[in-house]
């Protein structure tokens, strides 16, 4: 099967994040953030009372407990807003910093995760030998894209959008395959396809602790899907989106070189890892995402059992114009239960 790559968090309390990964053989890759850095989720340790200090020790366990079991380590620097740092000396050197302190840790990473085309600019010079790799929050969904970024990226995260149809993700797999690059995908998250408010929530990712401080107004909710969700009658939505369910992550064996699965501030990863890594889920498919929208549903679930045998095959070759078709609502019905 395709290696899989999980996504690190810090448990304040409960198993050491490494002692879950290893649990799976299909883990090939951990990706992590670094300490009091920006990325594509809240910061490490957000809201916990855990000190950087602290924070760095956990880290450094994990990632040696990794290394030593031959885990590769996918360092993630992938914020989508530096502000006005953003192409600055002062970026070049914390980023400099984090690979020495990497370094004299016996941890240096096999692969950066970026968003910025300076910081994968920044990681070329300083450490050629790490494979830079395209973030999933790059949104890359055409070649043209995928042709710019090649003399600053080795590997790529295919756009979530288009991941679905296999037609398309052999034609971006060929063109890896002769430039020399790899391909990855992400293959449980949560969010909307074409979701409109992503820039705008993941710049506000990258300054969250800052905009938990500030005098925020009452009742504005910055996440579009849990908006949507709040009525019933866009429940289809969730179908219509990005999400590769366990039983069809096979079908991409040959084509992509990782499959991602988001686990940073996922409830239950070892669940997540689990079902992957056996291509089978008996639960609520809710429960996989990341964003999970299990308590949107409530006390509705989607039977993951209950999807029809083409349910891939026709979603796969979908044209993605979802204002008449109704294949989605149908297969809806059938597959959401009540408590």
């Amino acid at each position: 099967m395709t290696p899989l790559a999980a996504g690190y968090q810090h448990f304040a309390d409960g198993a050491p994040f490494a002692e879950i990964a290893l649990r799976h053989p299909a883990v090939r890759e951990v990706y992590f953030p670094w300490v009091d850095e920006p990325s594509g989720r809240p910061k490490l340790g957000f809201e916990e009372e855990d000190d950087p200090d602290e924070l760095a020790a956990a880290l450094k366990r994990d990632l040696t407990r990794l290394r030593n079991a031959g885990v590769g380590l996918d360092l993630l620097l992938n914020a989508n807003c530096y502000g006005a740092e953003a192409m600055s000396t002062a970026l070049e050197k914390r980023v400099e910093g984090i690979l020495e302190t990497l370094d004299s840790w016996g941890c240096r990473p096999e692969i950066c995760t970026v968003a910025s085309p300076f910081v994968a600019r920044t990681v070329k010079a300083l450490a050629p030998d790490v494979e830079v790799r395209a973030s999933v929050n790059m949104r890359l969904t055409t070649l043209q894209a995928f042709r710019y970024l090649a003399p600053l990226f080795d590997s790529y995260y295919l756009g979530r959008d288009v991941q679905r149809n296999l037609e398309t993700v052999k034609r971006f797999s060929d063109w890896c395959r002769a430039n020399g690059k790899k391909l990855c995908i992400l293959a449980n998250s949560g969010c909307l396809r074409n979701c409109p408010w992503q820039t705008y929530h993941d710049n506000l990712i990258a300054h969250s602790d800052d905009a938990m401080k500030a005098g925020n107004v009452r009742g504005w909710n910055p996440h579009l899907c849990w908006t949507l969700y709040k009525d019933r009658k866009n429940f289809a939505e969730i179908l219509k989106a990005t999400w590769v369910r366990p039983e069809d992550i096979h079908r991409y064996d040959g084509l992509v070189d990782v499959v991602k699965l988001a686990t940073r501030q996922h409830a239950n990863p070892d669940m997540v890892m689990s079902a992957y890594e056996r291509g089978a889920f008996e639960g609520n498919l809710l429960d996989l995402f990341e964003p999970g929208f299990s308590p949107a549903f409530f006390p509705a679930f989607i039977d993951n059992t209950a999807f029809p045998p083409d349910w891939f095959e026709k979603t796969s070759a979908c044209a993605r114009e979802c204002a008449e078709c109704g294949y989605c609502e149908k297969i809806l019905a059938e597959c959401m239960k009540e408590l």
